[in-house]
C-alpha cells in the first residue's frame, strides 16, 4: 500500500484523532451555539469526554471558545479537518477501487460445465447473465467456482462490454377504481401488447384486475420501479399495467436508468 493510502487511514487507526475529527465536524455543523450533550449523543461518548476533548482542542487552537456554550472551529481547525478529510477520501477510494474492486464477485448462469479458474465469455439472455467457457465473447471474466451446465457460477475480473440491447417498457395507464379502474381497459389490446413483450408486470390492484380480465398472468405482480427498471436494463421488454398514481415513480426510475418507454391510456385502446 502506498504511503498516502496508509496515511489515509490514520483517523481510523487513532481513536483520539477519530473522536477529535467527529467533534470538530459536529461543532462546524452547529456553531456558534453548541451543546456538549448534543455532541456526546451524536458521536456516542459522554458529555464529560466531550468537555475534555474540547479543552484540548481549545488549547491547540483548533477551536475558539466564546461565551457559555459557544464554540467555533478556527482556521487551524478547519485546515486540520480538510487534511484528514482528504486523507480519508484517498483511503476510501483505494478501498473501493483497489481492494473491493479486486474481489468483486458477480454471479452468472453456466451454459456448459465450467472449471474453477477458467476464463469464460459473458452474454445476456432472457434477462440473465450467462457464462460460457472460452474467450470468444466481447466480455470475459474468470470463474472462481466450478459449475455444471445450468448452475450458478461465481465470476470476477470482468473485462470488456456485454453486447446486448436494453429492453423497452410499454406502460398502460389505468385510472383509480373510483374513476373506472380496470373496467376501462379493453382486454384484447392488452393481450396483443403482452404477446409482444417478454414480461408482464402490474402495479396496483386495478392493474392486477385488468390483467386477470385479459387472461394474463403477470410475471411481476408487485411491480416496483426498481424491478421494472432492472428487467429492462437486462434486455427484457416489459409491459407494465400501472395505476395513474404510480406512474411518476416508474417513469422517473426509467429515465434515471436511461430506459426507453412508451405510455398509453387504457381508456384509449
Amino acid at each position: 500500500m502506498a504511503d498516502t493510502e496508509r496515511a489515509g487511514s490514520s483517523v481510523l487507526r487513532s481513536k483520539r484523532d477519530a473522536t477529535r475529527y467527529q467533534i470538530l465536524v459536529e461543532i462546524a455543523e452547529r456553531q456558534p451555539a453548541v451543546s456538549q450533550q448534543e455532541i456526546a449523543d451524536a458521536i456516542g461518548i459522554t458529555a464529560q469526554a466531550v468537555s475534555d476533548y474540547l479543552r484540548g482542542l481549545v488549547e491547540e487552537g483548533f477551536v475558539e471558545k466564546g461565551g457559555r456554550g459557544r464554540y467555533e472551529v478556527s482556521k487551524e481547525g478547519v485546515d486540520w479537518l480538510i487534511g484528514r478529510t482528504d486523507e480519508l477520501r484517498t483511503f476510501t477510494a483505494h478501498v473501493a477501487e483497489d481492494v473491493i474492486g479486486q474481489v468483486e464477485i458477480e454471479t452468472a448462469l453456466a451454459t456448459d460445465a465450467i472449471e474453477d479458474g477458467r476464463t469464460v465469455s459473458l452474454s445476456m439472455a432472457d434477462g440473465v447473465l450467462r457464462a460460457t467457457p472460452g474467450e470468444a465473447g466481447a466480455a470475459t471474466a474468470v470463474a472462481i467456482t466450478g459449475a455444471d451446465e445450468g448452475q450458478d457460477v461465481g465470476i470476477t475480473d470482468v473485462e470488456g462490454v456485454l453486447d446486448y440491447e436494453l429492453g423497452r417498457v410499454t406502460i398502460v395507464s389505468l385510472p383509480r377504481v373510483h374513476e373506472g379502474g380496470s373496467s376501462v381497459a379493453d382486454s384484447e389490446p392488452l393481450r396483443e401488447y403482452a404477446a409482444a413483450h417478454d414480461l408482464v408486470a402490474t402495479a396496483g390492484t386495478e392493474a392486477v384486475a385488468a390483467a386477470r380480465a385479459a387472461g394474463l398472468d403477470p410475471e411481476i405482480r408487485f411491480g416496483t420501479p426498481d424491478a421494472i427498471r432492472e428487467a429492462a436494463t437486462k434486455g427484457l421488454d416489459v409491459l407494465l399495467l400501472a395505476t395513474e398514481d404510480r406512474l411518476a415513480a416508474h417513469t422517473e426510475a426509467l429515465r434515471e436508468g436511461t430506459v426507453g418507454y412508451e405510455m398509453v391510456e387504457a381508456a384509449d385502446r
